[in-house]
C-alpha cells in the first residue's frame, strides 16, 4: 500500500505531505488540488507503462494528457522543477525530481533517490544512466513499481452508452481504461475469472461476470447483463435488462447511470490484492441512494485488500462510508478523509491546504471544517430562519 505522497512545486502545491490509507477520500472545493494528487500517480503509471526505459516523465499519453511543463510545475514557486515522493507501507521510500522548460511536453528526470527494505539506499544525480520504470535497474522490480504500473484510473468523464464496444486482447487492455472504454472488453475476457474472496457474493456463481451482474443489481434492482461478440469484427455489444418482463435493451435505453457505474464495478471485481484503484467522482449520474451504496461498495473493496483513492463531492457517498465503518465492513483506522482548500497568499493558510477530519468506529467525524459537506446544514438553517 502507498502510505504517503509528498509533493513539492507540483501544480498548486508548494509543499504537500499527504497520508493515504486503504480507503482515502479526497474532498473540497473546485480547483483545490484534489485531482492533482491523483494525477501524480497517473503520470508515473503512464510513463512506466508506455515508456519502460524512459528517463522523462511523459505528460501526454493514452491515459492522461496534461499539456506542458508550464501547466505542471508550480508557476508561483516552482521555477523549472518539481518533486514527487512516495512511501510504501514497508517504509520503502521513492523520490523523483523532474525539470523542464515551460514549453516542453515532458519533464526530464534530474534525480532519483530512495531506500527500500529489498534494496539498499540509492541516490542518482545523473539520470542519463540506464533506468527502468524511472528507477535504477536494481530497484525496478520492487512492488511499488508493480503497483504503479498496474493501477486503474477512472476519470469523472467516463464513456457513456454506446451501440458497441471495442474488443481487444487482454494483454493490450488489462484495465478498464481512464474513461472506462475497455470495461466491456475486460469483462468479456475475464468473465470466468475469480473475484477477491472479500468481494464474493456466495449466493451467486463465483465467475466474475455473474458477480459483476449481481453487484450491478444492487445499484439497479433487476439488472441483468448480456454480452455478445460481433461476428468478424473486434467489437462486442452490451445488452441490459432491468425487468424480467422485458427483453434486453441497448445501453442508451436503460439510463445513463448504469454505464457510469459499470466500469467501477468491473475494475473493482477484476482487481487483485494490493492493487491501486483511483476514481474521480464515483457518484456521477447516480440517485442519492445509489451514491450511498457506492460508498459502502468502495469500503468493501478496500476491506478486501485493494487500495482505493477517490475524489468526491457527494455527502451521500461519505455517509455510505460512515455506515460501512459503523457496521464493521472497514475499520475506521483504514479510512482517511482529506479536505482540500484553495491555496492563498497567507503563509499560515498555505501550509494548511489539506485538513484531515478523523472518523471513529461509530462513523462519527470529529471536526467539520467550513465547506466540508456542510451545504445541506447551511441551507436548512437558512430556510428555518436561523441564519
Amino acid at each position: 500500500m502507498i502510505s504517503q505522497i509528498n509533493l513539492q512545486y507540483f501544480k498548486c502545491f508548494e509543499s504537500l505531505k499527504l497520508p493515504l490509507r486503504p480507503l482515502t477520500l479526497l474532498s473540497g472545493g473546485n480547483a483545490a488540488g484534489k485531482s492533482s494528487v491523483l494525477q501524480t500517480l497517473v503520470l508515473l503509471h503512464q510513463t512506466m507503462r508506455e515508456h519502460e526505459w524512459s528517463s522523462r516523465l511523459m505528460l501526454n499519453g493514452n491515459t492522461i494528457r496534461l499539456g506542458t511543463a508550464a501547466e505542471i510545475i508550480d508557476q508561483v514557486y516552482g521555477h523549472h522543477t518539481c518533486v514527487i515522493s512516495l512511501r510504501d507501507d514497508d517504509d520503502s521510500h521513492f523520490a523523483w525530481e523532474f525539470e523542464g522548460e515551460r514549453h516542453e511536453m515532458s519533464l526530464a528526470l534530474r534525480r532519483t533517490w530512495g531506500e527500500s527494505a529489498i534494496h539498499s539506499r540509492w541516490d542518482i544525480n545523473d539520470a542519463s544512466q540506464t533506468l527502468q520504470y524511472l528507477l535504477p535497474l536494481s530497484v525496478g522490480d520492487h512492488s511499488m513499481t508493480d503497483r504503479l504500473r498496474s493501477l486503474t484510473y477512472l476519470t469523472a468523464e467516463r464513456l457513456g452508452p454506446r451501440e458497441y464496444y471495442q474488443f481487444d486482447d487482454p494483454q493490450l487492455t488489462p484495465v478498464v481504461g481512464s474513461r472506462g472504454e475497455y470495461s466491456i472488453s475486460v469483462l468479456q475476457s475475464g468473465r470466468d475469472g475469480q473475484v477477491l474472496p472479500g468481494l464474493l457474493d456466495k449466493n451467486i456463481p463465483p465467475t466474475r461476470f455473474r458477480q459483476v451482474e449481481a453487484r450491478m443489481a444492487r445499484f439497479f434492482p433487476g439488472c441483468v447483463l448480456e454480452i455478445a461478440q460481433v461476428q468478424r469484427a473486434n467489437a462486442i455489444t452490451l445488452g441490459i435488462r432491468i425487468s424480467n418482463e422485458t427483453d434486453f435493451h441497448r445501453p442508451v435505453h436503460t439510463g445513463f447511470g448504469l454505464t457510469q457505474v459499470l466500469p467501477i464495478v468491473v475494475a473493482a471485481l477484476s482487481a487483485q490484492k494490493n492493487d491501486l484503484l483511483l476514481i474521480e467522482n464515483p457518484e456521477v449520474h447516480l440517485h442519492p441512494a445509489a451514491q450511498g451504496a457506492m460508498g459502502i461498495f468502495l469500503s468493501q473493496v478496500a476491506a478486501a485488500g485493494v487500495q482505493v483513492v477517490l475524489e468526491t463531492h457527494s455527502d451521500h457517498l461519505l455517509n455510505g462510508i460512515r455506515r460501512a465503518v459503523k457496521t464493521g465492513i472497514v475499520p475506521c483506522e483504514d479510512v482517511s478523509l482529506l479536505f482540500f482548500r484553495p491555496r492563498t497568499e497567507n503563509m499560515e493558510e498555505r501550509n494548511s491546504q489539506v485538513e484531515s477530519p478523523a472518523i471513529d468506529a461509530n462513523g462519527n467525524i470529529d471536526s467539520w471544517p467550513e465547506g466540508f459537506f456542510d451545504q445541506f446544514d447551511q441551507d436548512m438553517n437558512y430556510l428555518a430562519g436561523w441564519s
